[in-house]
């Protein structure tokens, strides 16, 4: 994913969920991008686990706000020439519309930015169970 640095990217948590490594995902995206997020409608203690276990520093997550009025909240906040939702379904493509933000499917995103989505990854392991790494779980 080539982009403008003026860009603000969220991500909704269930893409984030999605992928094999959300923390690193979100350190490769600081690279290309001025603003990284989650947005999400599920209380604000379950996207909190999910970023601190996955290392994740957000500069914005939309508190206990639907997706929308947190897209629009986060727009408001963040005037960069770009605004990128990044999520799974067609209610979020919607959303993302209505409130005048970019929606990339993470499916797409994760081939653009070369992320590995986590069945890629257990495939991988499958198929080569000693993979010399001892910090899995």
């Amino acid at each position: 994913m080539n982009g403008s640095g003026d860009m603000t990217l969220a991500f909704e948590l269930s893409a984030l969920q999605e992928l094999a490594d959300p923390g690193a995902v979100f350190e490769d995206a600081r690279r290309w991008s001025q603003y990284v997020g989650v947005v999400s409608d599920k209380p604000t203690y379950v996207v909190t686990n999910f970023t601190r276990k996955n290392r994740i520093r957000q500069d914005f997550f939309s508190g206990p706000k639907g997706k929308g009025e947190s897209l629009t909240s986060v727009r408001q906040q963040f005037d960069t020439d770009r605004h990128v939702f990044v999520a799974t379904t067609d209610e979020d493509r919607e959303i993302a519309e209505e409130n005048d933000w970019e929606f990339l499917d993470v499916t797409e995103a994760a081939e653009a930015a070369e992320w590995t989505l986590a069945g890629e990854t257990d495939e991988q392991v499958d198929d080569d169970e000693d993979d010399g790494r001892d910090d899995w779980p």
